[in-house]
């Protein structure tokens, strides 16, 4: 967050206000989504020291997780406002394998309560794009180009596009040879312009098409960036889940009237740990997925992504845990959780993780402190109430799915009658069946939300 106590930085034709948010050349305002404004006064503020890009990251997304590919698409963007050209760059030099330095000499400082006094002399090149004739005719050439979809000269030809005009750009476009391309591309680019226009894609022609590439675009960049959400994810829900295990196996060793042998608590927790690893990877992958492939409803496709990811994923181990049973033992043991069961929890998690990180103009949110702890607990409850409706209902979670196996299994250490006991009841009832669902939910869906939220090492050197 800006400190609204800085000064003006007035260079070239430029003035940028911190205090208001404004970036005017020659007394009028050009347009910047927020993180590009932020971006542009820590380079300024910095002007002469190459800033690493691991400083960019930490400082201008840190509460969401973006690509490298961000990066330069926001410089872009800057070079794009400012006039500048990366060949020969007047104000943003490329540091090879390092990051960016603000390089214009003459940039002067005066207090925001002052009328802004002209900038430097020497004016900034202008915009290759407005001094020719017709300034849409070489970027839409450039979208209509066969040839790889999401590249930098691309993206750049995009938004310049947004820039000049996205109504008019879709104008000239349309029905032409490879708009279905040029289309997803400018639908996928419209968050990084401010001012962008809307890009429709209901009505229009070839729509498969189009929505065949943008999904394109968008599950690359999800294979790039959600990989190490995914997998922290799963780690936070096989943490949770060795939790849960190893906590109830000790209730269960030391409970009223246990008969549990001593390596209950160890073999329960592992248990745990495999059992939440898995259904935190199923819908962790699904949250990831929703936060990369979709923009316009994120909250919407959380929790369809959510539930996508946990019913799959549940429907999967009930399948194999089902053959298995019925393989060795010749039982068959359906009521234990499942596909159904899952799908209710991931939608559960991803309302809670919707509720608490919202987010505008894309990225994997990443809230830290007290913001990471508030998302985690909101869906631990979302996630422990479903399971408690879940119970309710009489569908079977974990410790419970464990005490319908164990009387199926006459001889069994692992029953919940201890755990019963603890509770006031002789026998697993609804009180406890309520009481240990709702924990389990409430453990997993925390355990899911702290791994995905993780923010990872830069992998910038």
């Amino acid at each position: 967050m800006i400190p609204a106590s800085r000064p003006l930085y007035l260079f070239s034709d430029f003035v940028l206000s911190p205090k208001r948010r404004l970036l005017l050349r020659n007394g009028e305002e050009v347009p910047l989504i927020p993180r590009y404004f932020d971006l542009l006064v820590l380079l300024v503020e910095r002007r002469g020291q190459a800033v690493h890009r691991r400083e960019i990251f930490d400082a201008v997304w840190s509460d969401v997780v973006v690509s490298e590919g961000a990066l330069s698409q926001a410089v872009r963007t800057l070079r794009r406002a400012l006039g500048d050209d990366s060949r020969d760059p007047v104000f943003i030099r490329t540091v090879s394998r390092h990051g960016y330095r603000f390089v214009f000499p003459d940039v002067s400082e005066q207090s925001d309560s002052e009328p802004p006094r002209s900038g430097a002399a020497e004016p900034a090149r202008p915009v290759a794009a407005a001094a020719a004739a017709d300034p849409f005719a070489a970027p839409l050439e450039q979208l209509l180009t066969a040839g790889p979809l999401d590249t930098e000269e691309r993206r750049e030809a995009a938004e310049l596009l947004h820039a000049l005009g996205t109504e008019e750009a879709l104008g000239r476009l349309d029905r032409r040879p490879g708009h279905a391309r040029a289309r997803a591309l400018l639908r996928d680019t419209r968050w990084d312009v401010a001012g962008a226009g809307p890009v429709p894609l209901i009505g229009q022609s070839e729509l498969i098409a189009t929505l065949g590439f943008l999904l394109s675009l968008r599950v690359r960049r999800t294979l790039r960036v959600a990989g190490s959400r995914w997998v922290s994810a799963a780690a936070g829900g096989a943490l949770a889940g060795l939790v849960a295990g190893t906590t109830g196996g000790l209730l269960l060793r030391f409970g009223p009237g246990s008969t549990a042998a001593e390596p209950v608590p160890v073999i329960l927790g592992l248990l745990g740990l495999a059992v939440g690893g898995l259904g935190a990877a199923g819908v962790g992958a699904g949250l990831a997925a929703a936060e990369v492939l979709v923009r316009s409803f994120r909250a919407m496709a959380l929790v369809l992504f959510g539930a996508l990811g946990g019913g799959a994923v549940g429907a999967a181990a009930h399948l194999v845990a089902l053959w298995m049973i019925q393989g060795l033992f010749g039982r068959d043991l359906s009521p234990i959780a499942g596909g159904f069961e899952g799908l209710v929890l991931g939608g559960a998690a991803g309302l809670g993780y919707a509720l608490t990180t919202p987010r505008e103009g894309g990225g994997m949110a990443a809230p830290h402190g007290r913001e990471r702890a508030v998302a985690a607990l909101v869906t631990g409850l979302c996630c422990g109430a479903a399971a408690v409706v879940l119970a309710s209902t009489g569908s079977y979670l974990g410790a419970m799915s464990l005490d319908f196996m164990a009387h199926a299994f006459p001889g069994s250490q692992v029953g919940l009658a201890p755990l019963a006991r603890l509770l006031g009841e002789e026998e697993p009832g609804r009180h406890t069946s309520a009481v240990i669902s709702g924990g389990e939910g409430l453990l997993f869906g925390s355990g899911l939300v702290l791994g995905l939220t993780r923010r990872p090492r830069s992998a910038v050197s």
